[in-house]
């Protein structure tokens, strides 16, 4: 990963916002086609459960840094298509399960947090930041499958079980989301990801988690669809 500076960062961001916002829009009719959708969806859902949580396990070093353009567009680009394709109601939670879990996370972590998650990667995370975030996670879920109708008549029975197990995994790789984002600003070397929102970490700080959780939660509701 290069690092920019001044206008030439800002030449560089605007390039490769194009390309990936005309990727979006050149993909959004295949993302709403049924199997192709779906396979896009989980194609970037493998990414978030299985690959993403190696890479970062082994590193996300200089070695990888040829995977990293293409790492940008599983990122990125899955995320445009879903928040396109997805109803504005179910965005719209998916979006507050991201933000109930980072919060839970926090406060949960401040409290009671003592064994590190990843000391290498965001040395303030830890593993009762994760334990908060689940537990607020399924709270959430629970919430909306008794108040909202159409969850209600669908969660019954057997079906809270992979109702919340869904649950648990959007949370999962909203954490994974996070961590890659700051795995790749290490590696870079800087402190933010961009000059947008300063003292936040960049732009991409405020989205890292929904960058995993939007395709995975398109994964989810493409399943409920065909249900």
């Amino acid at each position: 990963m290069c690092q920019f500076s001044g206008r030439a960062a800002l030449g560089y961001a605007g390039m490769v916002g194009l390309i990936f916002s005309a990727l979006v829009f050149w993909l959004l009719p295949v993302a709403g086609a049924g199997r192709a959708g779906t396979a896009i969806f989980a194609a970037a859902g493998l990414f978030w459960t299985l690959a993403a949580p190696m890479w970062l396990w082994l590193g996300v070093g200089s070695r990888n840094r040829a995977l990293l353009p293409a790492a940008g567009l599983v990122v990125l680009v899955p995320a445009g298509l879903a928040a396109a394709f997805l109803p504005p109601s179910v965005l719209l939670a998916l979006i507050a399960l991201v933000w109930v879990a980072d919060t839970a996370a926090y406060f949960a972590g401040r409290a009671f947090g003592r064994r590190k998650l990843a000391p290498s990667i965001s040395p303030g995370k830890t593993w009762a930041g994760v334990g908060g975030a689940i537990l607020a996670t399924a709270a959430y879920a629970i919430i909306c499958a008794v108040s909202i109708p159409s969850l209600a008549n669908r969660v019954t029975g057997l079906m809270w079980l992979p109702y919340l197990a869904g649950a648990g995994v959007l949370c999962f790789v909203s954490v994974v989301g996070d961590l890659f984002e700051s795995a790749l600003k290490r590696q870079a070397g800087v402190k933010d990801s961009g000059m947008l929102l300063p003292g936040h970490g960049g732009i991409l700080d405020r989205i890292d988690s929904a960058t995993a959780a939007l395709p995975v939660g398109a994964v989810l509701f493409h399943l409920i669809l065909a249900t």
